[in-house]
Order: structure tokens, then C-alpha cells, then sequence
């Protein structure tokens, strides 16, 4: 392990000129259309320590004042993507930001809420941003140079973000003003969201040959305290912990959902789901519901690694949303759980509702394109970005169309849903200099 001092030339990138980056409010198009409080030192969805982001209302622990952690990705330690709040029956963009300009085909990283009310996002040009609800840009720091910048959504605990880079390193930055804190060399690309827990951070790392490992971090120092190779080819997985099974699961390009115990961290066991495993899996109800490549979602028992049931998904259709009959549909969407039901999308284009005991189908729902990234489930509705360029609204009780904000790229990000507003972030449009926006929708007045 080697830690990075580059503050100089970091803070010079980050002192970079906001002027312009508040864009235009109205652009876009819309269409009408149980765990115990064991985990809340994990949870908290919306940066304020009181929705734990369980998968059902006894799975939602309450967390308190000295918790340290307010905001995580996929609302907390066990990935579930379930927000306890109400969305709009119709929406509008009060703003828009410029963000991702790359074009690479990993899910972008996602705005999220810090306890001081700023949202907060990393992007692909290698920025991180804390953005005031108005859309006024607080700082903006560089945290690396790479082409690829960052994919992943910051963990937020105790004054400071925690998110890593495609040069493999883990950076600690300030959140009141955007001082780079502390950078860790971990590997050859560090793109998935760390996940915090009691001081520590848990990350998984991409390698060269392709190989791969997962590190647990010191939150303080960046000091990496344990590592362990068995993952291969490129990780980058969120991982999950299931505190209460005593697990932590995350899945692998190799094909394979590893877990180890915890917290002592022993190998437990693995799970060949025959397809990339690219997204973050959900923990509910002692099933680890894991998203993979060769077209399934499949139901594990956390705790022998044991398959409950799989779930295939239609078919395939190509990028542009035509059939392709040679594709396995493949699912590069982080699954949501809540009140005993999995929603998550595929590369058919297709949103589904899955019963989590048994694996079968409640609903289905078109979309006009590939559907990656993150499902996230609200207290009625499910949102999931697509390849069209929209953000669908979808009613949990069948999958009816409720509204779809359209931007200009891929919408890549997981939502992040607070009590007045949703915000979502895109990719570049595909063969355009433009770049890809960070927006918030508010309901429609």
C-alpha cells in the first residue's frame, strides 16, 4: 500500500472554474405516463440518519444522532435500494449541471445526499462535486487524472466522502470544502462504491491479467488492513454486509458471488452464476438476490451460498433497442428490494417486479432501451434509468407508467430520491461533444 500526497496539484485541478455549470431549468421532456438495529450504523438513505433503507418496514432500522454514517450507496449495508419516501405524479427539472463526458459502458456513479443538505457527485473526468439544492456549485475537487475518472457514488461518514478511481485509488475528501483528505493506492482501478462500516471502508479492486481483490480499509488514515485475492477478473461489485448472517457478499466479471464471514472475514463460500456479476446484489430476508450477465437474477442463501431460485429474463434486444435474438438478455442492473419483491432491469429492456421467497415473475415492463445501472425502490413506485434516455416512473403494484424524464444520454446512475426532489445523473450522449447532466426533478406545479 502507498499513500498519495498529490494535495498541491489536486487542490489547483479542483480550484477550477464553476462558472457555467448551472444549466437551464425546464430542458428536458417528460411523458405523462428482517434485520434489527444492528445495521444503522450503515444505513441512511437520505442524509439524515432516518430512513435505514431496509427491505421492508421491520428491515428499516432507525438511526441515531451518533451513528456516524448518514449517507451510502444503495441506501446502506445490505445494497436493498429502498428509499422510505413518496415520489411526485408528475415532475419537472428545476436544474441541470454538466457532468460525465466519458462514453465507457460501466454504470456511471450516482448523486446522493450529504447530512449538511449538499448533494454530492463523482463523475468519469476524475471531479467530485457538492452541489446546493439550488444547483450552485459549493467546490469541486479533482481527484484524479485518469480518463476513466470515477464510477463510483462516495460513502459520506463523519465530515468526509470516501470514493475511488479507475488509477485504483481510494480518496478521502473533506465535505464542508473539498479538501483531499488522504489517497490510497489500492490496485489497478478502484471502480466500485466503498461501503463504510464502524471506521472502516470495504472496496472492491480491480487488477491486471484480469484479477481482482477485496480490501478492508482504515477510514482515517487509508491505511488497508486486510486483503483478499480469490475475486478475479476486474471486481467492481459493491459489496453487501448482512450483519445479522454474519456475511459480506459482492460479485465478480469472473462470474462468481463470493462471501466471507463477518466480521472475521474467513472465506465462506462461492456461486458460479455463469455471467459477469457487475452490479451490486441486494441482501433481504437471508437471500443474497444477485443481477448477472447471462441473463438471470439469481436468490442465494446468504449463509451456505445455496441457490433458492433463478429468474430468466425475455431476451435480448442491441443498444438501439432492436431484437437480437442471439442475446441472453443479460442484467446489468443493481436489483431493489422491499416488502418481499425485487425489482430490477435487463439488456431486453424490460423492468421486472420478481417475488423475492420463489423467484417468479409479477410484472413486466418495456422500456426503450437497455436498462443498467440501479433500480430504486419508493414507498409506491420503482425508478430505473434506461438507454432511451429516460428515467421511468413505475407503479410497484403492476408496473404501470406513472411519468419518464427524458435528458440527452443514458440514464446510468442510481436516482437518489429525497422528501422535495429526485436526482439522476446520465451518460454523454453517444457520439456527441456534449457532456452527460446531473439533474433534479421537483413535482410539477
Amino acid at each position: 500500500m502507498s499513500e498519495r500526497t498529490r494535495r498541491d496539484w489536486l487542490r489547483a485541478l479542483g480550484a477550477a472554474s464553476t462558472a457555467g455549470v448551472v444549466g437551464l431549468a425546464g430542458c428536458s421532456a417528460f411523458d405523462a405516463g428482517g434485520e434489527t438495529e444492528d445495521d444503522t450504523s450503515g444505513n441512511g438513505g437520505s442524509g439524515d440518519g432516518s430512513d435505514g433503507g431496509g427491505s421492508d418496514g421491520a428491515d428499516r432500522p432507525t438511526a441515531g444522532p451518533d451513528d456516524g454514517v448518514k449517507t451510502q450507496f444503495r441506501q446502506g449495508l445490505r445494497n436493498t435500494g429502498y428509499v422510505d419516501a413518496a415520489i411526485p405524479e408528475a415532475v419537472e427539472t428545476a436544474w441541470e449541471l454538466p457532468a460525465n463526458r466519458g462514453d465507457h459502458s460501466a454504470s456511471k456513479g450516482s448523486p446522493i445526499e450529504a447530512p449538511n443538505g449538499a448533494i454530492v457527485l463523482a463523475d468519469d473526468t476524475g471531479r467530485v462535486q457538492s452541489i446546493a439544492p439550488d444547483g450552485s456549485v459549493n467546490w469541486a475537487t479533482s481527484i484524479s487524472d485518469d480518463d476513466r475518472g470515477s464510477h463510483g457514488t462516495p460513502a459520506i461518514a463523519d465530515g468526509s466522502l470516501y470514493v475511488g478511481t479507475y488509477d485504483g485509488v481510494v480518496s478521502a475528501v473533506a465535505l464542508d470544502d473539498g479538501e483531499v483528505l488522504w489517497q490510497t493506492d489500492a490496485g489497478d482501478a478502484a471502480a466500485a462504491s466503498p461501503t463504510y462500516l464502524d471506521g472502516k471502508l470495504y472496496v472492491a479492486i480491480e487488477h491486471a491479467t484480469p484479477s481482482g481483490s477485496v480490501v478492508k480499509m482504515d477510514a482515517e488514515s487509508g491505511e488497508i488492513e486486510w486483503r483478499d485475492e480469490r475475486p478475479t477478473n476486474h471486481p467492481h461489485s459493491t459489496v453487501a454486509i448482512d450483519r445479522e448472517h454474519g456475511r459480506l457478499i459482492f460479485g465478480s466479471n469472473d462470474g462468481h458471488c463470493y462471501a466471507w464471514s463477518f466480521p472475521d472475514l474467513e472465506r465462506e463460500w462461492a456461486y458460479d452464476t455463469g455471467g459477469d456479476v457487475k452490479l451490486p446484489l441486494a441482501i433481504s430476508e437471508g437471500i443474497a438476490v444477485v443481477p448477472s450477465w447471462a441473463g438471470t437474477v439469481t436468490g442465494l442463501d446468504v449463509e451456505d451460498g445455496s441457490m433458492l431460485w433463478e429468474f430468466e429474463t425475455d431476451g435480448g434486444e442491441t443498444a438501439k433497442g432492436e431484437p437480437d435474438p442471439g442475446s441472453t438478455g443479460g442484467v446489468m442492473c443493481a436489483p431493489a428490494v422491499h416488502d418481499g419483491e425485487v425489482y430490477v432491469g435487463s439488456h431486453d429492456s424490460n423492468a421486472y417486479a420478481i417475488d423475492l421467497e420463489t423467484g417468479e415473475k409479477l410484472w413486466s415492463t418495456p422500456t426503450g432501451g437497455w436498462i443498467t445501472g440501479s433500480a430504486v425502490a419508493t414507498n409506491d413506485h420503482v425508478l430505473v434509468g434506461s438507454y432511451d434516455a429516460k428515467l421511468y416512473a413505475l407503479d410497484r403494484d403492476d408496473g404501470s407508467v406513472t411519468w419518464t424524464a427524458e435528458g440527452r444520454g443514458d440514464v446510468t446512475s442510481a436516482p437518489f430520491v429525497t422528501d422535495d426532489a429526485i436526482y439522476y445523473a446520465e451518460r454523454a450522449p453517444e457520439g456527441s461533444d456534449e457532456a452527460g447532466m446531473c439533474y433534479k426533478l421537483v413535482a410539477r406545479e
